[in-house]
């Protein structure tokens, strides 16, 4: 049953990722038709995600690594049918899709059987925001790819069909500062709720995971004061986006896969 609907969302998710760009390639113009589908296809795919979730780990957040990677998966693609419904970004789809349905066959076919560990509702809050923090910066990463790539785009006049999928730059830089506000806030509320909530935060197996989160806060604090006070944008607002993801992805998940893949132990 969790076989044929694992391969039921990933296939959606493949179609939604892929059915946008049609357009791009075809002479006719369906890309409105296509669009629909392709929003239909990935609710069905979060949605289906989201019940392997459940069924897999009995409900309950799995913080095991691979559990922990789909988990996200489910949470940003929701995220970004969020963001295509009120921002139409096909090639943001493109990539997190696609990314999605390997991390979902990965745990559900490849990883070995976990058993989730009982979390008091305080760590679970904890987790919870951080999850949405990490999910919504994560997607600001995906859109400062594109919007580099617009960039150098429009620089070199390369003005091929795939531009079409994109927002026109000014729209892609706005949406982009809009979501890095918004996961500056819940990496905050990470922050505090780890101060009141998780004991011993600088303990041997948290110290990197909070020393590495509190670096990403200051770097995405410094770009959204760089562009409040300075204006920063286009390659400095690029730059300081993919370090501050860099940095926040080595502490959710670089510290829990030494410590899971390669010393066997749970963080």
């Amino acid at each position: 049953m969790l076989t044929a609907a694992a391969l039921i969302a990933i296939v959606d998710y493949l179609l939604a990722a892929g059915l946008p760009t049609w357009p791009l390639f075809a002479r006719h113009n369906t890309s409105s038709v296509l669009q629909r589908v392709a929003l239909a296809a990935a609710t069905v795919a979060v949605l289906t995600h989201a019940t392997i979730l459940l069924s897999l780990h009995s409900g309950t957040l799995d913080l095991h690594f691979f559990a922990a990677l789909s988990l996200v998966a489910c949470v940003v693609s929701a995220l970004t049918l969020v963001v295509n419904i009120w921002r139409p970004v096909a090639a943001l789809g493109g990539i997190v899709f696609p990314l999605s349905a390997l991390l979902l066959a990965v745990d559900t076919f490849a990883a070995p059987p976990t058993a989730p560990q009982p979390l008091e509702w305080q760590i679970k809050l904890h987790v919870t925001v951080a999850l949405l923090a990490f999910s919504v910066l994560s997607i600001a990463a995906v859109l400062a790819i594109l919007l580099a790539i617009q960039e150098r785009a429009l620089r070199h006049r390369q003005f091929g069909p795939w531009l079409r999928s994109l927002p026109p730059l000014t729209l892609t830089e706005t949406l982009l500062f809009r979501l890095i506000g918004a996961g500056f806030l819940l990496l905050t509320l990470t922050l505090l709720t780890g101060i009141l909530f998780v004991d011993n935060l600088f303990g041997q197996h948290l110290v990197h995971k909070t020393v590495l989160s509190i670096i990403a806060w200051l770097v995405f604090g410094a770009l959204l004061f760089g562009r409040w006070r300075y204006g920063w944008r286009g390659r400095s607002a690029v730059n300081l986006t993919l370090v501050g993801m860099g940095v926040l992805l080595l502490a959710f998940f670089g510290t829990k896969a030494v410590l899971e893949l390669i010393l066997h132990r749970m963080p």
